[in-house]
């Protein structure tokens, strides 16, 4: 487990692609292509959130802005680079939270929408607590998305995935990779985490799933305190990796409320990440606070991250943690 923590100041937003084995990454992917096609997917999703930020606007636009850009990226695990579910077909899950209003929304299981997170955005608008609706799933979520007048996922835009229809029966068929994008781990989960001028703090995440998932199936994404949180103590979290482990552990909650309890923030990420690995999972997270100190998570041997804080100094990519095993 590695904990890599510094004080961003505010504003200042990060983001992550995932948490894995990227083995479709060499040892030295901070020279190789596709490292380096991987950290400036990572920079210019840094950057159109920075945008909303460095004009005054909220953490809220801007994680929703920097995932978006992950999510049309195609080299991580969410919108363009979704991976397949076991009958060849693709399910997206998004949500984002505002610390401060409390607004969340979120969506699970979805098929239509090409940036889920912008559908999450617009289910937080929609209802809000306590009467909601703050979270859609599958046919419903599609509908809303339709509704709303979404852009629908199209289907040159996936990684040569082919349809149910289109696949032998019983088959769990891989994604076909097309030139010049690198095939991640499983774990590749987008998410962003950041703090505004005004010290109010946001988070969003976004996923395809788990490769050969069965449909429906949803992870920790979508759920607060669990894939992703901010809290009104002014902390933010998005998290990654074996779903199941962290929905079940209550990931981001446990950070939050740990800290409300006099916990280091450093602290609390570890007990987070240790109670995921007593379930049996691994994964990583990034969290940043109202203060701006920005903190990364990590149990796996590789985790793609970038980040930007106040002193507006260019942005800073990274992909391996760990020396290969």
């Amino acid at each position: 487990m590695r904990l890599e923590g510094t004080r961003l100041g505010v504003p200042a937003i990060a983001v992550h692609g995932g948490a894995g084995e990227f083995a479709a990454v060499e040892s030295d992917a901070e020279s190789d292509e596709h490292g380096e096609a991987l950290k400036e997917a990572l920079r210019l999703a840094v950057s159109a959130g920075w945008v909303v930020l460095d004009s005054g606007g909220s953490s809220f636009d801007a994680v929703v802005e920097a995932v978006a850009a992950l999510e049309d990226s195609g080299r991580f695990n969410a919108g363009r680079g979704a991976v397949p579910t076991r009958d060849g077909g693709t399910e997206f899950d998004a949500g984002v939270m505002d610390a401060v209003s409390g607004a969340f929304g979120a969506l699970c299981a979805a098929t239509y929408p090409a940036n889920p997170i912008r559908a999450a955005r617009l289910l937080a608008d929609l209802g809000g607590l306590p009467e909601g609706p703050v979270l859609l799933a599958g046919a419903g979520a599609d509908r809303f998305c339709e509704s709303q007048g979404l852009e629908a996922m199209r289907r040159e835009w996936l990684r040569g995935v082919p349809h149910a229809d289109d696949a032998p029966p019983g088959a769990l068929p891989g994604p076909s990779v097309p030139k010049g994008l690198s095939r991640l781990s499983d774990e590749g989960t987008v998410g962003a985490v950041a703090v505004d001028a005004a010290g109010r703090v946001a988070a969003a995440t976004s996923t395809g799933g788990r490769a050969g998932q069965w449909p429906g199936r949803v992870g920790d994404s979508p759920i607060p305190g669990a894939g992703l949180l901010a809290h009104p103590s002014g902390v933010a979290v998005s998290a990654t990796g074996a779903g199941e482990t962290f929905l079940v552990s209550g990931f981001a909650h446990r950070i939050a409320w740990s800290l409300e309890a006099g916990m280091e923030l450093g602290e609390s990420v570890q007990a987070s990440l240790e109670e995921v690995d007593r379930l049996g999972g691994t994964g990583g997270c990034i969290v940043i606070t109202s203060s701006g100190e920005f903190t990364t998570g990590i149990s796996t041997r590789a985790m793609a991250r970038a980040w930007r804080g106040a002193n507006r100094s260019p942005t800073k990519a990274c992909i391996l943690s760990l020396p290969p095993r």
